[in-house]
């Protein structure tokens, strides 16, 4: 007659040595979750007596800790085939020690009998993951913090640089230095308007439209003698960009209306339009600043360029931007258009 296999030898004890040495903090439950064998990963890592844990409940381990009573719920239907722990998020938490955040799977065992049912419980202590995503969290809370404050302290600034302009110009005796002034003064004005909706809007990318919107108002309220003469209209589809694009697209902007609203209706008693369109696809965007004024200079006037022309060529080269002027009779028209990938 065969003889009996050796206890080291059945499959239970090749079970046991199996959890025992496992790598991932490992624990095998029996009926009432009573601990049949526990990995020493598993004892080293919860600072338990790998000798006083075979036999213990589940929820008389180390000082109680373990006496979770949803996570007994769960075990417990786990035990009985009804469900399956994975991927269970906890904190143990332990007297005089640090809290730990640990993630559980369990998984019942083949088994022969509702007595013989056997579960295998394996723990993943993620504390430091979790740390770590929470100080990246906090240094990215207090980054944008930091850049929000700096961004209204810049904009604060550049009203009162604005505000020294304007006294400047009422000081000066030459009417070409205060005209000088005047165009510094708006140009600032501006800046610090960008600035301001970027500190208070939401962190990642701009809207453009309510952007643009915002900027063309600040300009034309600091610009347009007579609203019911002049107006800017503003066309911008739903696109968002990111800051430091947005800058560039603004002073953009800035530049060309500011340029039109100086030199499209010399008189300013002639009603006109200055348009802002912005559209992007998959293959580029566009931006084109119009107006239904007197047109291009012709004669020596025309070979002039001045401070807006070049501010206009340097922000759309940075982009990646051709920049064509066109002569509508009436009126004038900016396009900078940007091909390849938005």
């Amino acid at each position: 007659m065969d003889s009996a296999p050796s206890p080291s030898s059945t499959p239970n004890s090749l079970g046991i040595a199996l959890v025992i040495s496992s790598a991932t903090p490992l624990l095998l439950l029996g009926k009432d979750l009573v601990v049949e064998a526990a990995s020493r990963s598993f004892c080293s890592a919860f600072e338990l007596d790998p000798a006083q844990v075979v036999g213990l409940e589940l929820s008389a381990l180390g000082h109680g800790e373990w006496a979770a009573p949803q996570l007994r719920s769960l075990l417990c239907a786990t035990m009985t085939g009804s469900a399956a722990i994975d991927a269970y998020e906890m904190d143990l938490v332990r007297i005089g020690r640090p809290t730990l955040c640990l993630i559980l799977n369990a998984h019942l065992l083949e088994h022969d009998g509702a007595d013989k049912r056997q579960m295998a419980l394996a723990v993943l202590d993620v504390t430091a993951i979790r740390q770590a995503k929470k100080a990246k969290a906090d240094a990215e809370r207090e980054k944008d913090i930091l850049l929000r404050e700096l961004q209204h302290r810049v904009a604060n600034s550049l009203q009162i640089i604005a505000s020294v302009l304007m006294q400047s110009a009422r000081r000066v005796q030459s009417d070409e230095a205060r005209l000088h002034l005047h165009d510094a003064h708006h140009r600032v004005m501006s800046i610090a308007t960008l600035q301001r909706q970027l500190a208070v809007g939401t962190p990642g990318d701009v809207k453009l439209r309510s952007y643009l919107n915002d900027l063309c108002e600040s300009i034309g309220a600091s610009m347009i003698f007579d609203h019911n003469l002049t107006r800017i209209d503003v066309i911008v589809d739903d696109s968002s960009t990111s800051a430091d694009i947005s800058v560039s697209l603004g002073l953009i902007v800035t530049e060309l209306v500011i340029n039109a609203l100086k030199h499209a209706f010399p008189d300013r008693t002639t009603p006109g339009c200055i348009t802002v369109e912005y559209w992007s696809r998959p293959t580029g965007w566009k931006l084109t600043v119009s107006d239904d004024g007197i047109g291009m200079p012709t004669g020596s006037e025309a070979k002039k360029s001045g401070l807006g022309t070049g501010i206009v060529d340097a922000l759309s080269n940075q982009l990646d931007a051709t920049v064509i002027v066109t002569d509508t009779a009436p009126g004038t028209r900016v396009a900078i258009t940007h091909l390849g990938k938005v």
